[in-house]
């Protein structure tokens, strides 16, 4: 026994399982990141497990994003808006969107993107 909190040790054979649970755990969870990365990312749906792959198109994905962004903040300071007027309007339009595909469930729905295309917008947590 442990005199400290009178609680007895576990055995070689414990400390191995709870390492095994927690390993199962672990890896669990990071399944299940990359599977919402393939459905946040587009053109990942249906690609299979290949890690690699999901974190090289995420990688284009979040820089095609961000060069987005950056051309409607010029677009936008063009017309005279203001960077903290853009940024308010941005992350305004952006919490539409999130609240819009909570609304709409898991299946999501089309949303209009810059350039006149659209693609399906998905539910669930926006980390976007």
């Amino acid at each position: 026994m442990n005199g400290a909190d009178n609680k007895p040790r576990l055995t070689d054979q414990q400390k191995k399982q709870n390492h095994i649970v927690s390993e199962q755990k672990r890896r669990e969870a990071i399944r299940r990141g990359f599977d919402r990365l393939s459905q946040i990312v587009p053109g990942m749906e249906g690609q299979g497990r290949s890690e690699a792959l999901v974190l090289a198109a995420t990688v284009e994905y979040l820089k095609q994003q961000v060069a987005k962004k950056e051309e409607l903040k010029a677009k936008a300071k063009e017309r005279g808006m203001s960077e903290r007027e853009f940024e308010r309007a941005y992350q305004g339009a952006v919490k539409e969107l999130e609240t819009a595909e909570k609304d709409d469930g898991e299946g999501g729905r089309e949303v209009k993107v810059e350039g006149g295309s659209s693609r399906r917008g998905h539910g669930g947590s926006g980390g976007r």
